[in-house]
C-alpha cells in the first residue's frame, strides 16, 4: 500500500479545512450521515482466500465508492485496523488516501479517542494528521486542555472532544455534578462541553462528541456549546432515536451533525450484494435525516 500522506495532504489543502468540507457536505451535498468505516474481518465478503490488508482495502473502497455521495464524513475507528498489526495500519491508510483520492470533497474523521501530554501528544497528533492524514481526530477531555494543543493548534483540521457518549455506563463519569467557587452546579459532561466552546475553540476547529442514546444530554450541549459540530454515534445497532436526535440536535443553521451509523451500513448484507445493500441503508438514513431536517 503507498503511503497516504502525499495524497491526503494535497486534497485537504486543495478542498480547504475541514471545516470548510463538512460545512459543503452538509449543505451542498444535504447530507448529515456519516459513515463509519470499521470492518470486521470476519464478516467480509472480501476475505475468502485473500490477506488482511488487501480484504480490508477491497471492502472499503466498494463501500466507499457506493456511499459517497450520500455522507458528509467518513469515520474509521482506528481499533479495527490496530489489531491487525502492520496490515491493518496499511489498510486505515490506504482508507483515508482512496477517499481523499476518488471522493476528495468528502472529509475523513478518524475515531482514535486520544489524549496525552507533551511529546506523546504531539507523536499522536502527527501520526494521525500527517502520517495517515486524517481531517479530524476524537480526543479525550480527561487530561486537559494543555494536552490536547497539539491537535487545537492544527486549524485546519478538527478535533472532536468526548462529551457524553453513547455506552450505557456513560453515566457513571459522565454524569456527576461539579460545583464551581460561584456556587453553581453542573454534570461533568456539560462542564467540559463549555470549557470546549469558550476556552479550546480559538481556532474555531473544534467538536463535541455526544451520545444519540441520550437524547436530553444532546439537547443540554447544544444549548451550551452554541453552533459547535456535533458527532452523534449510537443511531442504527446501538438503538439511537434519530427523530429526538434532530429535534434537539440541530444548530442555529440547521446543520451541525454528524450521525454516524456503522454497522448498520456497511454490514446490511454479507453477501456479494454488501456494497449495493450498504448504498440502500445510506440512502434510507440520510433520506429520513433530510425529511427530519425539513429539506
Amino acid at each position: 500500500m503507498t503511503d497516504a500522506t502525499p495524497a491526503a495532504t494535497t486534497s485537504t489543502t486543495a478542498t480547504g479545512s475541514f471545516l470548510e468540507k463538512l460545512r459543503r457536505r452538509w449543505h451542498d451535498g444535504r447530507t448529515l450521515l456519516c459513515v463509519g468505516l470499521d470492518p470486521e474481518l470476519e464478516q467480509l465478503p472480501t476475505a475468502q482466500g485473500a490477506d488482511v490488508e488487501t480484504a480490508l482495502v477491497t471492502f472499503n473502497m466498494a463501500i466507499v465508492d457506493a456511499t459517497a455521495d450520500l455522507v458528509c464524513a467518513y469515520k474509521p475507528n482506528a481499533a479495527f485496523y490496530e489489531r491487525h498489526g502492520a496490515a491493518g495500519w496499511n489498510a486505515l491508510a490506504g482508507a483515508i488516501e482512496y477517499v481523499h483520492t476518488r471522493h476528495p470533497d468528502v472529509p475523513v474523521l478518524l475515531d482514535a479517542k486520544r489524549g496525552d501530554m507533551g511529546n506523546t501528544a504531539r507523536a499522536y497528533a502527527d501520526a494521525i494528521f500527517d502520517t495517515l492524514g486524517a481531517d479530524a481526530v476524537t480526543l479525550h477531555p480527561y487530561l486537559g486542555g494543555d494536552a490536547l494543543q497539539p491537535f487545537l493548534t492544527r486549524a485546519d483540521r478538527g478535533c472532536f472532544i468526548l462529551s457524553h457518549t453513547s455506552n450505557p455506563g456513560a453515566s457513571e463519569f459522565q454524569d456527576l455534578t461539579l460545583s464551581s467557587a460561584d456556587g453553581n452546579e453542573e454534570p461533568l459532561y456539560l462542564a467540559v462541553a463549555r470549557t470546549v466552546a469558550q476556552r479550546w475553540n480559538a481556532n474555531g476547529n473544534c467538536g463535541l462528541v455526544v451520545g444519540a442514546t441520550y437524547p436530553e444530554q444532546l439537547r443540554a450541549v447544544r444549548e451550551a456549546a452554541g453552533d459547535l459540530s456535533l458527532l452523534i454515534p449510537g443511531i442504527g445497532a446501538q438503538g439511537g432515536d434519530l427523530a429526538a436526535v434532530m429535534n434537539v440536535g440541530l444548530d442555529s443553521q440547521g446543520a451541525g451533525l454528524l450521525i454516524s451509523a456503522s454497522r448498520s451500513v456497511i454490514f446490511a448484507s454479507s453477501g456479494a450484494d454488501f456494497a449495493e445493500a450498504a448504498r440502500r441503508e445510506a440512502q434510507r438514513l440520510r433520506d429520513a435525516i433530510e425529511e427530519l431536517r425539513g429539506r
